[in-house]
């Protein structure tokens, strides 16, 4: 019975079977306002809008969903499109700031995509398995990272040629698994800003971590998660490979946006500084030379 929604979510193909009201009203009513980050209909093509079976529900959801039709849950669009501008900016403003974003999701159907997408924006991902500690004990993960590079130099600086067969081998398999778990955060220096996670409720630890350090958690939530606690939820279907690739690239677009304008803000901020401070040198230089007066009245003594 459990693998019913999801063969369910597989055959819709057609979104206005499923949410005709969904697919028609909003998109006319978000005309002549605020450009969207994505559409109604790319979320409606990417299947978004597909929730889990109506059983199969957390009741904490229900403010975001739309109806159901043939026994799952649809979501609303229009509110799922409101958080993701939402989130948008709010990434775009924390990358703009000097902050990193954490990508996270160990389901099958994210891993790759996750791992593309975070890549692409230089930003950093947890793909496999999220290791207990992960924020809340950076320190040793990134001691953790530190083995993992000394490996790497190892194979560059001829040590790896000095050893025997067997320790060469034992040291590919402990490198082989630190990429595995901590390859996608090895550039991480520093706690990231926000965090995205692809289903809350399977990435537990890693939001719970994140709540506990206050980072900005961002989520997309479907019809079966716990929405309190995560500062902004994207609802909508975290199974359907397309609708984690839409939600996913946009994110990363934020990241890229976000790093587009810090650069543009340090070029602005560096001229005005130099701007600025040309000034009081200026003033700075001349006022001692006020103490001149004295030397006349030491002469005119003599």
């Amino acid at each position: 019975m459990t693998d019913t929604p999801k063969a369910d979510k597989a055959v819709t193909t057609n979104p206005a079977e499923t949410a005709p009201e969904v697919a028609a009203a909003p998109v006319a009513e978000s005309t002549g306002k605020k450009k969207d980050i994505v559409s109604l209909r790319e979320l409606l093509e990417s299947g978004v809008h597909l929730g889990h079976h109506a059983k199969r529900w957390n009741p904490k959801m229900q403010r975001y969903i739309f109806g159901i039709r043939n026994g799952i849950h649809i979501v609303d669009l229009r509110l799922t499109q409101q958080l993701f501008n939402q989130a948008y900016e709010s990434v775009v403003n924390l990358v703009g700031k000097g902050g990193q974003v954490l990508f996270v999701g160990t389901k099958r159907q994210a891993m790759e995509v996750l791992a593309e997408e975070a890549e692409r924006a230089g930003m950093h991902s947890v793909t496999n398995r999220w290791l207990g500690g992960t924020l809340t004990n950076f320190r040793t993960i990134k001691n953790t990272i530190e083995r993992m590079r000394a490996i790497e130099v190892m194979r560059t600086d001829g040590t790896f040629e000095a050893l025997v067969k067997k320790e060469r081998l034992k040291l590919d398999k402990e490198h082989a698994k630190l990429i595995k778990f901590v390859g996608g955060i090895k550039d991480m220096e520093q706690l990231p800003s926000a965090v995205f996670v692809v289903d809350p409720n399977k990435e537990s630890i890693a939001v719970a971590e994140a709540k506990k350090l206050g980072i900005t958690l961002i989520a997309l939530t479907d019809t079966n998660c716990d929405p309190d606690g995560i500062d902004i939820p994207i609802p909508g279907n975290d199974d359907a490979i397309r609708a984690i690739k839409l939600v996913t690239s946009k994110m990363a677009d934020a990241c890229l946006e976000g790093v587009k304008r810090r650069r543009e803000f340090s070029k602005g901020g560096g001229a005005a500084v130099s701007q600025a401070s040309s000034g009081p040198k200026v003033e700075v230089a001349r006022r001692p030379r006020s103490g001149g007066d004295r030397k006349p009245r030491a002469d005119s003594k003599k």
